[in-house]
């Protein structure tokens, strides 16, 4: 089970702990039934997020980065 680092409002921060070796250090965020993944090191995004939630996901993921990042 992936432990749950942040819960923003609808976005809930979530660190895998047995990932892929070559993949880099990265956060899934969890929102109704969608699911992306920002790298920790460029803080971008690994894959784009649905239409309109770009904003929202950054913002909280700034607010939030030296939580995630421990």
């Amino acid at each position: 089970m992936a432990p749950t680092v942040v819960r923003d409002g609808e976005f809930t921060f979530v660190v895998h702990p047995h990932e892929l070796p070559f993949e880099p250090p990265h956060v899934h965020v969890e929102f109704g039934d969608d699911e992306v993944r920002i790298d920790l090191d460029t803080r971008s995004f690994m894959e784009e997020p649905p239409a309109g939630k770009r904003r929202k996901l950054l913002q909280s993921f700034r607010r939030h980065y030296w939580e995630i990042r421990a």
